[in-house]
């Protein structure tokens, strides 16, 4: 039994050691370029998923009317698309240079399965190390809920919503 004990103590400290020899080495990859560790992903779809359960928003505080909509597009032109890109599918040189890609939020799917509430939590917390900023702060509450609500509607937007979120903003 001491022995098994003795083992297990040496393989519970041995990990942690490993892995601070492996990043004080510089063999992580740090570069945005560089492949995801192994379960890099999922460890960070998994924690993000839960926090979400836990924290999200269920309802909006705001309806989804055309203006809103519109209001939202104007936003999401100046703080969005620069990294989720204007709905033409052509990445931006910011987002082609980051890790992990941002999602093309426009495009296909993107978030519209999503519910609003947490494409709200998404956008006033962030996410940590992606590139993705909290927007707490710098927008407000309704400006977030109208670009929560665009993102979510995104594939039924109304063809002058859709035709103002095509223009690069100024």
């Amino acid at each position: 039994m001491a022995k098994f004990l003795a083992g297990l103590v040496i393989g519970v400290c041995l990990i942690p050691v490993a892995a601070f020899i492996f990043l004080s080495l510089g063999l992580a990859p740090v570069a945005t370029s560089a492949p995801p560790l192994p379960l890099e992903r999922q460890l960070a779809r998994t924690a993000l998923k839960a926090r979400l359960a836990k924290e999200a928003t269920a309802e909006p505080s705001i309806p989804v009317s055309e203006s809103n909509l519109i209001s939202g597009a104007m936003t999401y032109r100046q703080h969005c698309a620069a990294c989720h890109g204007y709905g033409s599918g052509q990445e931006s040189a910011i987002s082609k240079g980051m890790f992990p890609q941002p999602p093309q939020l426009l495009i296909g799917k993107g978030v519209t399965d999503d519910p609003p509430g947490d494409i709200y939590w998404l956008a006033v917390n962030g996410i940590r190390l992606t590139g993705m900023p909290g927007f707490r702060g710098t927008l407000t509450e309704e400006q977030l809920w109208q670009v929560s609500l665009l993102l979510a509607n995104a594939d039924k937007l109304p063809a002058n919503v859709r035709s103002m979120l095509a223009t690069p903003a100024p």
